[in-house]
């Protein structure tokens, strides 16, 4: 189901609205990061950022920020909004965000 935020004058459709899955906050999907689930050759699947939301399969949204990724690793929260079994690897998410977290 999607989401809107309705502006105050004249209740039209302004952008949606999407769940961060690091802090757990609803906010604009314009603020967050959207990430999808790759295989990979060695570890299963891969956690990669999509910045341009084009990417094709199930996508999860993140605030770009460490301490929210940090929270939705330690929570296991990939694996569980992207569908993916296992222990997805978040090392381009590392990467982009600037953690230091594993």
């Amino acid at each position: 189901m999607v989401q809107h935020d309705l502006s105050a004058t004249g209740g039209e459709r302004a952008s949606a609205v999407r769940t961060c899955v690091g802090c757990r906050q609803r906010t604009l999907a314009a603020e967050l990061l959207r990430v999808v689930a790759r295989e990979s050759e060695s570890s299963g699947f891969a956690v990669v950022p999509d910045p341009r939301r084009r990417l094709s399969g199930r996508g999860a949204w993140l605030h770009p920020t460490p301490e929210c990724l940090g929270l939705a690793v330690r929570r296991r929260a990939f694996g569980r909004a992207l569908r993916v079994t296992g222990h997805p690897d978040t090392a381009a998410l590392d990467q982009l965000v600037g953690s230091t977290e594993q």
